[in-house]
């Protein structure tokens, strides 16, 4: 005799459709990299959950939250991990340079040689233009 399969209620999906899109967007925060592959799930998710949805007459505004969070989450950490992408040398050197670097005055200078480092990748920033409001 076998047991029936239970299948999770259509009412918990939308749920869970933003539980996955709040976690891509802390993931998009911490690991750009694994952000996208979290967004990428919870956008999968979260249209299935509207699908669902909308088969049993259910309202499906938090999947559609879900969707909106998920492709944000995805744009962003998109952006962000083709930023690491790119600066990727500078930012090894300003990490080197940190580790070395024993006062205050030795890591203002690693931070202006990372600000004077990605204007020159950036022709539209003139030099001396860029500068971070903090130390990354």
């Amino acid at each position: 005799m076998t047991l029936p399969v239970q299948v999770r209620p259509a009412e918990s999906a939308g749920r869970r459709a933003l539980w996955l899109a709040v976690v891509a967007v802390v993931m998009t925060l911490v690991l750009p990299l694994a952000g996208v592959f979290m967004a990428l799930f919870a956008l999968v998710a979260s249209i299935r959950a509207i699908r669902t949805l909308r088969t049993v007459p259910k309202p499906v505004g938090i999947a559609v939250t879900g969707v909106v969070l998920s492709a944000g989450a995805l744009v962003v950490s998109l952006a962000m991990a083709a930023m690491q992408f790119y600066f990727s040398d500078e930012l090894t050197a300003y990490a080197e340079c940190g580790r070395g670097a024993g006062t205050v005055a030795s890591q203002n200078e690693c931070v202006e040689q990372l600000e004077r480092a990605m204007e020159k990748k950036m022709p539209f920033v003139r030099p001396g233009q860029m500068q971070f409001p903090f130390p990354p």
